[in-house]
């Protein structure tokens, strides 16, 4: 399309599309982008706001459901991607590019549409390298929120035809390396998010690891003890930390011992849905992450 395309010999525009998964971070990490402009600018990086993020996903999943020419869909695109866009790298960022939450859990995967969306935007983007961040979720507590969220009749169906003790990441990832394999693939586990928020920005924003962020550690402000805060914030301000990996181990060390149980326990309200169940999907799921961490075409950000 015109407003992404270069002219010959020129570097491609990267289009990054943050995908979710849902309910991992209800809109904080668009909005540190949004708080961190002027240093995203110093690399030509621009994220969209929520907006024009929901305004692309609505183009692009309305084009795979109608089967939409692309041209078509590209001329609907023109508002969000101007012909003097002074950016080298686009930031898109929506918990329904793979698809509404009703879809989440169907044909006995996760984000079964995930590959075929992903695969359609690289189209729609033509000529733009496409990048794909994703926050993964232990699916122990991630099939009972999605169930829950859904109206009785449509969470009735997926109970009546899914067999939920089967589902896992690796089909999707596995599929988006099929339909997708030009799509460069960035995952962390959610569960890990409040001590690598400043690495998941920079990745997005293709910032230098020693790029200063506003709010870095807001998110694991918020989820400790009175006493936590005073200790995180002492370490931030003292830079006592040697490196990087001393300054993670006590960011770590700290969240372990100082978390707010209130903030990281989460009420799981699916009848039947015990912690058995969930221990059985903990253990799948650290087998999975095990495997992901070996894949040679999946970048996995982890503390």
């Amino acid at each position: 399309m015109t407003g992404l395309a270069k002219p010959q010999g020129v570097k491609r525009m990267q289009v990054v599309i943050h995908a979710g998964a849902a309910f991992t971070d209800d809109g904080r990490l668009l909005g540190s982008l949004l708080a961190n402009k002027a240093a995203l600018a110093q690399s030509r990086s621009l994220p969209l706001g929520p907006r024009h993020s929901r305004q692309f996903v609505k183009v692009m999943s309305d084009s795979v459901i109608k089967d939409v020419p692309v041209d078509d869909a590209q001329e609907d695109l023109r508002e969000i991607f101007p012909e003097d866009l002074n950016a080298e790298r686009l930031i898109i960022s929506s918990d329904k590019f793979f698809g509404p939450r009703r879809t989440a859990l169907q044909h006995g995967q996760i984000y079964p549409f995930a590959a075929k969306r992903t695969a359609y935007s690289e189209k729609l983007l033509e000529g733009a390298q496409l990048e794909l961040f994703v926050g993964l979720v232990n699916p122990g507590s991630f099939i009972p929120k999605i169930l829950m969220s859904l109206h009785e009749d449509q969470r009735e169906s997926i109970l009546g035809s899914t067999d939920l003790s089967c589902l896992s990441w690796l089909n999707m990832i596995d599929d988006l390396g099929d339909l997708a394999p030009g799509v460069k693939l960035t995952l962390w586990e959610n569960e890990d998010t409040p001590l690598i928020w400043g690495d998941i920005v920079r990745a997005m924003a293709g910032l230098a690891d020693d790029v200063a962020l506003k709010d870095e550690y807001a998110l694991l402000l918020s989820l400790l003890t009175g006493t936590g805060k005073t200790q995180l914030l002492e370490l931030i301000q003292q830079g006592t930390a040697k490196d990087r990996q001393s300054l993670r181990d006590s960011l770590a060390g700290i969240f372990e011992d100082h978390a707010q149980p209130e903030q990281i326990e989460e009420e799981l309200d699916l009848p039947g849905w015990n912690s058995d169940i969930v221990s059985a999907f903990s253990e799948l799921y650290e087998q999975d992450l095990a495997k992901i961490h070996t894949m040679p075409n999946v970048r996995v950000l982890h503390p």
